[in-house]
């Protein structure tokens, strides 16, 4: 059996990827291999594609490198001491975050702590468009200490990481305003948040007395949106790329301001594994690509205008 992966063989644009092929790898203690349904493209992997930031830094030396960063897909074989799961279980995680990736792969062995259990109630193409994702957004909402009744604005609220920011936003009874394009209001407005079109104004010129900003878009957008808090508000900001200024000028303006990289954490994406077997989270997925069109699947996420998530079928 062949083992189809996706390679950076150097840093560029997006026709440095390239398809290569191995063997199967066989588990090590405590891994288990998994035959990959679908792994999901995010923008740290064009960032990095691209050369941009540590993950490219850290393997600039190890070409050609694998990327990517979430999966869901069946249990092919186990290693020696695995506990937790058995040949025939789909399962999902956050792998390899943040140097080693791996997951544009079709087979992969992966230590089984990386892993959960994908519910009976849950696609796993769902289950691949989560991981990062959904830990970015939550991880985000928990650090903003949102409360009831706070009016909270979310950059970017229709993207992959947006639209599930939007929804545990307005879990926590707050109110949710977003921006987006013309295209995106009607479907943010069935998520249960304010849109507003970013194409028609700025939303300092729409939008006052704000009590949390997350951001997740930074450089000009968040700088005007920083003019559209009341004092003492709180700005948790993820583009990791301008965190460091979006920050500074926050805090000169008397904001309590953080950047945040998301870790992974087991516990947290089952409950949000949970949430969406039971209907209380809505995953939007964009496009699913085979894996020979990853060119074009980096290109979609390139433009800025993904609504939810693009995943690539590994298996076809």
């Amino acid at each position: 059996m062949e083992n189809k992966q996706i390679a950076i063989t150097e840093f560029g644009e997006p026709n440095v990827l390239s398809i290569t092929t191995s063997t199967v790898p066989k588990p090590k203690e405590g891994e288990v291999v998994i035959k990959v349904a679908f792994s999901g493209v995010n923008p740290i992997d064009v960032k990095t594609r691209a050369g941009l930031g540590w993950a490219a830094q850290s393997n600039k030396d190890n070409l050609p490198w694998v990327q990517g960063y979430d999966i869901a897909g069946q249990v092919i074989a186990l290693g020696e001491n695995t506990q937790h799961f058995q040949v025939g279980n789909n399962v999902a995680g956050m792998i390899g975050f943040p140097l080693r990736g791996g997951a544009y792969s079709q087979y992969i062995c992966v230590p089984e702590s990386e892993l959960s259990l994908v519910p009976d109630s849950i696609t796993l193409e769902a289950a691949a468009a989560l991981p990062l994702a959904g830990l970015t957004a939550a991880q985000a909402v928990n650090l903003a200490q949102i409360k009831e009744g706070e009016r909270v604005l979310v950059l970017a609220g229709a993207g992959g990481v947006g639209h599930i920011a939007v929804q545990l936003a307005v879990a926590t009874q707050a109110e949710v305003y977003t921006t987006c394009s013309e295209a995106n209001l009607d479907y943010l407005a069935t998520l249960g948040a304010h849109a507003i079109n970013y194409q028609f104004a700025p939303v300092s010129e729409r939008l006052e007395e704000v009590d949390v900003l997350i951001d997740l878009v930074g450089g000009d957008a968040a700088l005007d949106a920083l003019k559209c808090l009341k004092d003492e508000a709180r700005v948790v900001t993820i583009p990791t790329v301008t965190a460091e200024l979006i920050c500074e000028k926050a805090k000169l303006l008397g904001f309590d301001a953080q950047g945040m990289l998301v870790k992974p954490d087991i516990e947290l994406f089952e409950t949000l594994l949970y949430m969406v077997s039971v209907g209380l989270l809505k995953i939007e997925i964009q496009q699913i690509y085979p894996l020979e069109q990853v060119i074009q699947a980096h290109l979609q996420i390139e433009t800025g205008r993904t609504r939810g998530k693009v995943l690539l079928d590994m298996q076809c």
